[in-house]
């Protein structure tokens, strides 16, 4: 057994981003500023994004979206139960009502199918979530979208790095919001990228700062002028220098932290996807993942204890593992305002049931990829239920 706790997923931060965040705090422009401008002009160039707004989350990003797209209190909004809750909270903050449909049974993402039987003349808008890192069938969320003139929001707070039939996610002119929080394949500790054509984020920017014509930067840089105008109320959405450093040194590592990610996944597939008692997560061929999480689920009678105590025995080892995510159903408030009952959508609420998601970050070490999987297996082995002989 390890002797050290191995957390679920430690961020990959060296010398580089220490010494760009020393750079941002002795330069004097601490809040957003020409590292922030730099980060979203060195990320769009590295996704092939049409533009790019560096925010202080992905939620900021979602709810940018919406205002900007100017949704509202009498219009639906379809999405998935199989994520967070801010990707379904801002669709409150609009005041517009969330509909959730099902997921796909290996991917868990939004079923096509469902979300197309869902529109109503109140829908306005889908949010896809690409879950785990694994993209949503875009194709045929675009055609939904153009057939029934929604507009298509994309949560890729997992899947910075993911590409769809060879495309980078964050690529189309559509809203894609990205997270770099702590945890995320690529970190600023908090912070979001928002992408989308030009003219969207045009307004975004705008949106995202209180309203205003002109930001800080511009104001208070050499020869800005001070005067400006509130356009529209909005919001205090931007992203730091300092968050924007660390941003910038992550971007420059971050195909080498993808390799490792992918490494990692290798070697977990190998370890469990011979056993009965695991199913390993999915990753179909027109994608690429950006593997943000490692989702393991549990085969229903192929172990004598549930989920919760395989995660209890996994932390008596010192292994940190999570789950990805209690459905947005199930949570009192939106269970208590839409009257939602557990298995009004049964797939996310089976997988939900049995999965977790194992520790997954270019930080690891091989030994620690070797204690996780150590770990899963001396489980099963003592937990697993004996076949009687024929």
């Amino acid at each position: 057994m390890r002797d050290k706790f191995l957390s679920f997923s430690l961020p990959l931060v060296g010398a580089e981003e220490i010494d760009e965040v020393i750079a941002a705090l002795k330069s004097g422009w601490l809040t957003a500023g020409p590292r922030t401008r730099q980060f979203e002009q060195e990320f769009r160039d590295a996704f092939h994004c049409p533009a790019a707004l560096a925010l202080n989350s992905c939620t900021a990003g979602l709810h940018v979206a919406l205002k900007v797209l100017n949704i509202g209190p009498g219009d639906e909004v379809i999405t998935t139960p199989m994520t967070f809750a801010a990707s379904v909270n801002v669709i409150e903050h609009v005041g517009a009502r969330p509909v959730l449909v099902d997921v796909e049974p290996d991917t868990l993402n939004l079923q096509p199918d469902a979300v197309a039987a869902a529109i109503t003349p109140a829908t306005r808008a889908i949010i896809a979530v690409h879950y785990a890192g694994h993209p949503v069938e875009l194709n045929s969320l675009r055609s939904i979208a153009e057939e029934y003139r929604l507009e298509l929001i994309e949560d890729a707070a997992h899947a910075v790095g993911a590409r769809f039939e060879g495309t980078p996610i964050g690529s189309g002119t559509n809203f894609t919001a990205f997270s770099f929080y702590a945890t995320k394949n690529l970190t600023t500790g908090e912070g979001g990228m928002l992408t989308g054509s030009q003219e969207l984020l045009d307004r975004a920017r705008i949106v995202s700062l209180h309203g205003m014509n002109r930001e800080a930067w511009s104001r208070y840089a050499a020869g800005g002028k001070w005067a400006y105008d509130i356009v529209e109320p909005g919001f205090k959405y931007n992203m730091t220098d300092l968050q924007a450093a660390l941003g910038l040194q992550q971007l420059r590592r971050f195909d080498r932290m993808q390799a490792r990610r992918r490494e990692i996944v290798a070697r977990y597939n190998e370890a469990f996807s011979r056993h009965a008692a695991f199913l390993t997560p999915s990753s179909r061929s027109h994608v690429e993942n950006a593997w943000h999480l490692y989702v393991l689920r549990l085969r229903a009678g192929e172990l004598t204890i549930d989920r919760n105590q395989f995660i209890d025995e996994m932390t008596a080892r010192n292994i940190g593992t999570s789950v990805h995510f209690i459905p947005i159903h199930m949570h009192s408030y939106y269970r208590d305002r839409y009257g939602y009952h557990p298995d009004d959508f049964p797939v996310a609420h089976t997988a939900f049931r049995s999965m977790l998601s194992l520790p997954l970050s270019p930080s690891m070490s091989d030994q620690d990829v070797a204690d996780v999987i150590e770990a899963v297996l001396d489980i099963r082995e003592k937990h697993g239920r004996r076949r009687m002989a024929a």
